[in-house]
């Protein structure tokens, strides 16, 4: 699952855990991502310390054998993680989906976390990019989700989304356990505060903050990046 920060994507992996035939990873390219980078994000020492910083190993681990008793490894990928120097050819090799999120309501989250986020700080062109990708190769059009969809109707979109990529859709995908887990990442203390007192998907609620006049150019950007994808995205019929 190609996401982007501040897209509900934790609460997705929180839905795809449940599923008792499913393992999850969460950002597995994340420390990788720290240490070539040396962006100062909340808790990147830590995370560099602790994660797998080495790309090659990270693809051998996700593109490797299940566990026994599990079919499903679902893999939240944040899109900018993905970096030019990381070859691509094991991504044909698994079924990509796509998360996104209006930019204006991303963009305002994002920055309490990141004050003055670039474009491609966003995951969108990373998402861009990969989705053409994706189709050339397949000569499919892969799975979009939108996180606003997702809210209003889970039932409907996961439902839709499984159908989609060849799998049963499980009851257990609509309500979790509160709490962390083993298989967050070490920046889960910081990221992870909302989500983690959660049991399922929270209802939409739109959002009144406006983007910063300093990011006027960057919201523009990613809304014209959001509506490539967007017209793409999975409905509930």
């Amino acid at each position: 699952m190609w996401s982007g920060p501040r897209n509900i994507s934790t609460a997705m992996m929180r839905s795809w855990g449940n599923r008792p035939d499913a393992i999850v990873c969460d950002e597995p390219l994340y420390a990788h991502y720290l240490h070539s980078t040396g962006l100062d994000h909340p808790g990147a020492e830590e995370t560099v310390a602790t994660h797998e910083s080495d790309w090659r190993k990270v693809v051998a681990w996700l593109t490797g054998p299940l566990p026994d008793g599990k079919s499903v490894f679902y893999q939240k990928q944040m899109a900018h993680h993905l970096l030019s120097n990381i070859e691509l050819d094991w991504i044909a090799s698994l079924a990509n989906c796509f998360l996104i999120r209006e930019p204006r309501e991303m963009i305002t989250s994002l920055i309490e976390f990141i004050p003055e986020p670039r474009v491609e700080d966003t995951g969108l062109p990373q998402q861009v990019r990969i989705f053409e990708m994706v189709r050339d190769q397949t000569g499919n059009t892969p799975p979009v989700l939108d996180s606003r969809d997702v809210l209003e109707n889970p039932r409907g979109i996961l439902g839709q989304l499984c159908s989609k990529i060849g799998l049963e859709f499980r009851d257990e995908m609509l309500a979790w356990p509160p709490g962390l887990r083993d298989t967050d990442g070490v920046w889960a203390k910081h990221w992870y505060a909302k989500v983690e007192h959660t049991t399922t998907f929270a209802p939409y609620r739109p959002k009144s903050d406006t983007v910063p006049e300093s990011l006027r150019e960057v919201l523009a950007e990613c809304n014209e990046l959001y509506r490539q994808l967007y017209q793409h995205r999975i409905t509930a019929g």
